[in-house]
């Protein structure tokens, strides 16, 4: 155990709290966590498992009678847990009357004064805003109308702050607009580079790539079965980049991303090598700043504010950024939903690459979910498979068998190119009980180092040299560092072993950026159910899924009634503002 965990653990003791909390509150506090807690014990709401009367319990031990409800500790550290609240559902900011309300039900009885503590002791920094997003303006009485009153927004300064920043280099971006080639030019290239190929192209995706060489900042969406069409386009993008000399850099999200990006491209390329290849997005971020001049991203939907803000700020100012996405796709799994908030701002423009062949049977399922239904189709191949279940225990036990021996035996894909995304972490057959059956099928061993052994499937849950959150591999050797092979043959070393979880089975926001060529997809009976999920799950799978359904018909009314939570974001304002 380190010093500062120790020392951590002590500070816990003496306020009743248990000492398990130890590591993840040294690694939160950071530098003198110990010192940290003591002065302000409310600090424990950090860790989200700790409950605001579990806190008040621990500050009444730890300060005595100067432990009071009104202590601003208190009240900004309640502030910023409401905040972190939100955070986790994916919002970037709470509307000041909207936290208000929230902090009040906490039982503060002045909620301005919480929020005026967050805000003093760093925890919470205000944004305001004079956007109105309703552009319909009439005209009809005379005169402009006027401004509306400013509105206020609270965000944690981590998140609040990338957000702005990500708005501030978009528009940076927006304001060089000019272009790659004029769109002759243009067409002609990609026409050529179509003949050069052998390979065909739709006229809706040749006039997209004729927008991304005049625009600067283009969301380029896609649906699902597209994968051959969006590589054909990444061909297409590569040769308007090559003839005018700006030089072209492609990213997904993960290494896995960027491995099936770069399969794609190499059935485009023939038998010549691919003139150019995907990479995860950790490992464009190495190479910042960028001095290309088409930066596209595959996969964009899985991106959120912080990350989204890291590429934008690395782009030159003459650069094109695209921004490839399926519009179907669940928003990222970290707060933001930067696509969509582009899209919406109008001052980035909006096309779509469209394969005009027949969809997949994957495809054609995943079309039909982001249209609320949830139908049997045609699969001749065993592309897809509904595999019902009467509980968890059982769909658990189907998972195992699908990814241990129907799916190696008929279709011939290896366990370790099958990825189980399950609904939910916990549970009889959330993530963490398949896991651990998957590890007793596949690599079973003592897990001496940490609960893991070589060979292990590993998620990287934290950023590091060469990987970043959702890059998933297979352990290789434990030492001092693990090293990881990620799925692009790169093996990336991992100093924090905290940054690792067993990766036999990801929950659907943890696979989101990542595809693989085959995927169990796994709903059990209290699995919470909405569109986006059900479709992001389907989409990761590239030739087959397999889809274990225990929620005795919870699966279809999700489909149907639930297109998924709304989120409060601040971009679109920003962008506009700007």
């Amino acid at each position: 155990m380190s010093e500062a965990v120790e020392q951590v653990s002590a500070v816990l003791d003496r306020m009743g709290a248990p000492r398990v909390l130890a590591p993840r509150l040294a690694a939160e506090l950071g530098p003198g966590a110990a010192a940290a807690l003591e002065a302000n014990p409310w600090l424990l709401l950090r860790l989200p498992a700790v409950t605001v009367e579990q806190a008040d319990y621990c500050a009444r031990r730890g300060l005595g009678d100067e432990a009071r409800p009104d202590d601003p500790r208190r009240l900004g550290a309640l502030t910023a847990h409401v905040l972190r609240q939100s955070a986790r559902r994916g919002h970037t900011a709470v509307e000041e009357r909207r936290l208000a309300a929230i902090v009040g039900k906490l039982g503060v009885a002045d909620p301005a004064a919480a929020l005026d503590a967050a805000v003093a002791d760093g925890s919470s920094v205000v944004f305001e805003s004079t956007d109105d997003t309703d552009d319909d303006f009439d005209f009809a009485e005379g005169g402009v109308p006027d401004l509306p009153d400013a509105e206020r927004f609270h965000a944690l300064p981590d998140i609040g702050h990338a957000e702005q920043r990500l708005g501030e280099q978009l528009a940076r971006l927006i304001g060089g607009n000019e272009p790659v080639m004029d769109a002759l030019t243009a067409a002609e290239t990609v026409d050529a580079a179509v003949e050069r190929h052998g390979f065909t192209l739709s006229e809706r995706t040749r006039e997209a790539l004729v927008t991304v060489a005049l625009r600067p900042v283009t969301v380029l969406r896609h649906g699902p079965g597209d994968a051959a069409e969006v590589a054909r386009a990444l061909v297409c993008l590569h040769a308007i980049a090559a003839d005018s000399q700006v030089g072209l850099a492609v990213a997904a999200p993960t290494a896995r991303a960027a491995a099936e990006v770069n399969r794609e491209l190499t059935r485009c390329w023939g038998e010549d090598e691919p003139g150019f290849r995907a990479v995860s997005l950790p490992e464009l971020l190495g190479r910042a700043p960028l001095e290309v001049g088409l930066v596209v991203l595959c996969e964009a939907m899985s991106v959120g504010v912080a990350r989204a803000a890291e590429l934008v700020s690395s782009c030159a100012d003459d650069a094109h950024l695209v921004l490839v996405a399926d519009p179907h796709q669940a928003p990222s799994a970290t707060p933001g939903r930067v696509v969509v908030d582009v899209a919406a701002s109008r001052t980035a423009h909006v096309a779509e690459v469209a394969d005009p062949g027949e969809p997949g049977s994957i495809a054609e399922l995943a079309q039909a979910v982001a249209d609320g239904d949830v139908p049997e189709v045609a699969a001749p191949e065993r592309e897809v498979v509904r595999v019902p279940a009467a509980s968890a225990e059982e769909a658990a036990h189907r998972v195992v068998q699908l990814l241990t021996d129907s799916i190696p035996r008929a279709l011939g894909i290896a366990p370790e190119d099958v990825q189980v995304v399950a609904a939910r972490e916990d549970g009889p057959a959330g993530a963490g009980a398949l896991n651990a059956a998957c590890k007793e099928r596949l690599n079973p061993g003592p897990g001496a180092h940490g609960g893991f052994d070589a060979g292990d499937r590993v998620l990287l849950v934290a950023e590091g040299p060469g990987y970043g959150p959702g890059d998933t591999g297979f352990l290789r050797e434990v030492g001092e560092a693990a090293v990881v092979e990620l799925a692009d043959g790169r093996r990336v070393s991992v100093a924090e072993p905290s940054a690792l979880r067993p990766g036999w089975a990801v929950t659907v926001a943890a696979a989101h950026g990542s595809r693989w060529p085959a995927v169990v997809a796994v709903f059990p009976p209290e699995a919470a159910v909405s569109r986006p999920q059900v479709y992001t799950a389907l989409t990761r799978a590239v030739r087959h899924v397999s889809l274990v359904d225990a929620t005795g018909g919870a699966l279809e009314t999700g489909v149907r009634e639930n297109a998924g939570a709304e989120r409060t974001t601040r971009l679109v304002r920003v962008l506009r503002e700007a």
